[in-house]
């Protein structure tokens, strides 16, 4: 459930995601200059197809976000990358919502970023080792912190929600395994060809 539809949130979640996704996005776009917009809208078109491939798990369905590659590519600018991809799977799938999309930019988006800003200075001069393992780590946790923003916003919204938001969590733990190795396997190959893509350090302030 890592898209919520339109209709579950309460309306102050719905503001409050929102102020958030729009302050994200800000961030984003000041950053975005021309040498950045190849790449962000490469990973945006790359978020908005495997993000429609949805894994059946019991009786629900997990699907892939790239969150943590996201953050460590694009840093800040994964904001605008996650929005435009959620606008285009709203509007031409009505896959999630329009009025959650403030909320479902943030969980999807501010995880990798912030785990990517973590671990960037560690980045620089790393053998291949320490780049599979770093890209393990924020691969893995992106999709567990989305998950965890996802449930504050449904706990949030109402107490019904509580008794289903331990299968959302354990929703999002193999596809937090599967993440971890596609990020570190993606990150060492970024490092070979483009390591000015990995290295470059986040801008963390506005």
């Amino acid at each position: 459930m890592a898209h919520i539809p339109d209709g579950v949130l309460a309306v102050p979640v719905l503001a409050g995601g929102a102020l958030l996704a729009a302050g994200g996005l800000a961030l984003g776009l000041r950053r975005l200059d021309e040498r950045a917009i190849p790449p962000t809208a490469i990973l945006a078109a790359t978020f908005f197809v495997v993000s429609l491939v949805a894994v059946p798990l019991g009786p629900t369905s997990v699907h892939p976000l790239l969150g943590g590659l996201m953050g460590l590519v694009l840093g800040w600018r994964a904001f605008p990358a996650v929005f435009v991809g959620l606008v285009l799977q709203a509007v031409l799938f009505g896959v999630g919502g329009l009025t959650s999309l403030g909320v479902n930019t943030v969980t999807m988006a501010l995880p990798g970023i912030l785990l990517a800003a973590a671990v960037r200075p560690a980045l620089a001069g790393a053998g291949p080792g320490r780049l599979l393992a770093l890209g393990a780590l924020v691969g893995g946790l992106a999709p567990l912190g989305s998950a965890g923003g996802v449930a504050l916003a449904l706990a949030a919204s109402s107490s019904d929600y509580l008794p289903s938001l331990r299968l959302v969590a354990l929703t999002y733990l193999p596809l937090a395994g599967v993440e971890a190795v596609l990020t570190a396997l993606l990150l060492r190959s970024l490092a070979r060809v483009r390591p000015d893509l990995i290295v470059t350090p986040i801008e963390v302030a506005p």
